[in-house]
């Protein structure tokens, strides 16, 4: 009898059991079907994002490397980044600057994009073929394949929005009590909400009066005028620490590229040429004349400046055919002779002296010489100047009158023989035909080589040199008179 009953009792609660779990599984799953939607969905929604992430242009991102700069340049200072990390540029925009010995090369965009990485800082030695930056390409930087992600992201999220709706709808006659109580408090909850939100709106309208009035009440009193006030005082503080008498500041600031060559090449001039140099004086009568009755009508038809530069050195390619010992250089224990003159003009810039060359200026005219100086001048103060505008020249002309120097003795640019300096134009007295007459004078310096040239081929030059300076119809005859 017992037995029977524990088993009634047992099989009893067995069913009640089973029956309040069914009952709490269809009440789970009817209130848990939208969240189970979302949930499915969510996955999709991130595996897209990956995809879309992975299969943006960032694996297409390209590393530009340091270019060739010269056979004979293998490295540089990174000297500038023109553009930083995120910046959109177009092709063939400029990137960095890269000091060398001689010149800046300009690293440009291969493509247009967007900067993703700079690869060496500012300062920094970089290496022909180093890294230098990574770019992404694409117009405006990429900003096609964010898009693109972007429309991957609202796709998924609005297809799991539509299919939590559907489940909510499938369900809405199934839903227990529990459900529908649960959407009744989150119905009370977006109406507290929304009552909540217009009280929120009135407070943050009410707040801007009371500032008005701080504002008003803060403008009639004077706190600005005292800001204003304090600041020049600082300004005045600053000024009198600078203007200070006694001041013993310094500035360290390191020497470029350019300079550190430049230093290296003038002492070595100076150590290994046996350097002397000659003086001459020119009577500039006859140039300047010259000059001042063609200089118009030469800038109208040729559109070029006639200077001085030109005439001295139409003399001296002459010069050098009767001196070519001047034009020559020593390689080892030879001598090499050339029947050609590159002409090195020296022009300063504001990083340094450079040498850009004239190629077969014993060729050209007077107006081909002066075309070749201005635009290798504006090449070199527009830093646009190239390793094969400054490579080789066989003699050097520098002009220091230019800045007003009377008269000094210019270093040979190794491994040329001689150097002519140009001074400026003074006026003096000189005795002509027994008289005195003042006439503008230039005192023109010859620095030369003492193991190539002796003083007797030296002097001769620059008397060359004097002779088609005074009498520019001496350059017209075959042979010096």
């Amino acid at each position: 009898m017992l037995r029977n009953s524990s088993r009634i009792l047992a099989s009893s609660s067995t069913s009640a059991l089973r029956r309040s779990g069914v009952r709490s599984l269809v009440i789970a799953k009817n209130v848990a079907k939208p969240q189970l939607a979302r949930a499915i969905a969510q996955p999709q929604q991130t595996l897209i994002f990956r995809s879309a992430f992975h299969s943006s242009s960032l694996l297409l991102a390209e590393t530009v490397k340091v270019p060739q700069m010269a056979e004979s340049i293998t490295e540089g200072t990174l000297k500038q980044w023109n553009k930083q990390v995120g910046d959109s540029v177009s092709q063939d925009e400029e990137i960095a600057t890269i000091e060398t010995d001689k010149i800046d090369v300009s690293v440009n965009a291969p493509m247009a994009g967007k900067i993703v990485e700079l690869l060496a800082e500012e300062d920094s030695t970089v290496t022909v073929g180093q890294d230098l930056f990574k770019i992404e390409p694409g117009e405006g930087g990429g900003s096609g394949s964010g898009s693109a992600s972007e429309v991957e992201k609202s796709q998924p999220s609005g297809a799991a929005k539509s299919e939590a709706k559907n489940a909510e709808e499938g369900n809405r006659d199934q839903a227990a009590p529990e459900a529908a109580k649960e959407k009744g408090a989150s119905e009370e909850v977006h109406k507290k909400q929304e009552q909540s939100a217009p009280a929120l709106e009135k407070s943050s309208n009410e707040q801007p009066a009371p500032r008005k009035d701080e504002s008003s009440s803060s403008s009639s009193k004077p706190p600005a005028p005292k800001k204003e006030e304090s600041k020049p005082k600082k300004d005045e503080g600053a000024a009198a620490q600078e203007k200070a008498p006694g001041s013993r500041n310094e500035t360290r600031v390191k020497m470029s590229r350019m300079r550190q060559t430049i230093s290296t090449r003038l002492k070595a001039s100076q150590n290994a040429a046996a350097s002397l140099t000659t003086f001459n004086e020119i009577d500039m009568s006859s140039l300047m004349d010259f000059r001042k009755l063609y200089k118009d009508q030469i800038l109208k038809v040729d559109g070029v400046k006639l200077g001085f530069m030109s005439a001295f050195a139409k003399a001296s390619c002459l010069a050098l055919k009767e001196i070519p010992a001047a034009n020559a250089s020593i390689e080892g224990d030879s001598i090499v002779y050339r029947d050609y003159v590159d002409l090195s003009v020296a022009v300063a810039t504001p990083k340094g002296l450079v040498t850009p060359v004239v190629r077969n200026a014993e060729s050209m005219g007077l107006i081909e010489i002066e075309k070749a100086i201005a635009e290798l001048g504006k090449k070199a103060r527009d830093n646009k100047l190239g390793i094969e505008d400054m490579s080789g020249g066989t003699f050097t002309i520098s002009n220091g009158g230019v800045f007003g120097s009377l008269y000094g003795t210019p270093i040979i640019n190794l491994p040329q023989a001689a150097v002519l300096g140009m001074h400026s134009i003074k006026e003096k007295p000189v005795v002509v035909n027994g008289q005195i007459v003042i006439r503008p004078i230039m005192v023109v310096a010859l620095t030369y080589d003492h193991r190539l040239l002796d003083g007797r081929e030296a002097v001769t030059f620059l008397v060359r040199v004097k002779e088609y300076i005074e009498d520019s119809r001496r350059m017209l005859l075959p042979s010096p008179l």
